[in-house]
């Protein structure tokens, strides 16, 4: 029998955490709160959250550097939840590591098929067991690690599977588009606009020059792939 995911909601507003916690609890979800990044950091560590929904803006500690403390030391996948005039600090959040955002105010349907997706897509890249090399870079699906020049490299769940789809097929070249299938799982909406975010965070990470990628090159005008090292 499949356990119970955990989601950790973080939020300074009451009826938001309230709200959620009572919708998600309905999807068959455990739901746990914090009221800000200070708390949300020993939550996280002592409740173990499968994924995090994240409001940016709340007193003591905000999203943002509850983020950067935190991808520190896990890579649980983290939804951000931001107000629409708020939506450039939402990149800037995924820039510190979050996989994707939704715009308040969110229908709560989409919010779950948000939950669903990213968690499916998490779930997949721990269990899928392919190991991938190419050149100095080498990416183990069961162990869900990266190594480039033998270091570890620090990448979302989302940056992981983006990279994983892009190493399966070296040379081929991945419109947005199918990228964004390839990645969202069906009803998921949302990622294209991000997509440029995820692989530029990606770059830096795993290239030694990220303005001129040895690994990931764009293709102007259609997408992305990887280039083949031979």
């Amino acid at each position: 029998m499949e356990s119970m995911k955990t989601i950790l909601v973080v939020d300074d507003k009451s009826s938001v955490r309230m709200l959620l916690q009572e919708y998600l609890g309905e999807q068959g979800y455990r739901v746990v709160s914090a009221v800000n990044g200070r708390e949300a950091i020993y939550a996280a560590r002592h409740e173990k959250p499968d994924l995090i929904l994240l409001d940016l803006m709340m007193p003591e500690m905000d999203g943002f550097t509850f983020l950067k403390q935190y991808r520190l030391e896990s890579q649980t996948p983290v939804i951000i939840i931001t107000a629409r005039e708020e939506e450039t600090d939402a990149v800037l959040g995924l820039e510190l590591g979050a996989d994707d955002y939704v715009v308040k105010p969110f229908r709560m349907r989409e919010l779950a098929s948000r939950v669903r997706a990213v968690l499916r897509r998490f779930e997949n890249s721990n269990h899928a067991g392919r190991v991938l090399k190419e050149g100095e870079l080498e990416l183990d699906e069961n162990l869900h690690s990266v190594t480039v020049r033998g270091e570890e490299a620090a990448l979302t769940p989302m940056e992981f599977n983006l990279l994983a789809t892009l190493m399966a097929e070296p040379g081929h070249v991945f419109t947005r588009e199918k990228l964004v299938d390839d990645l969202s799982d069906s009803g998921f909406t949302g990622l294209e606009r991000t997509l440029n975010v995820h692989v530029r965070n990606l770059r830096t990470k795993i290239e030694a020059d990220p303005d001129q990628p040895r690994y990931i090159e764009t293709v102007f005008g259609v997408g992305y792939r990887f280039r083949n090292q031979e």
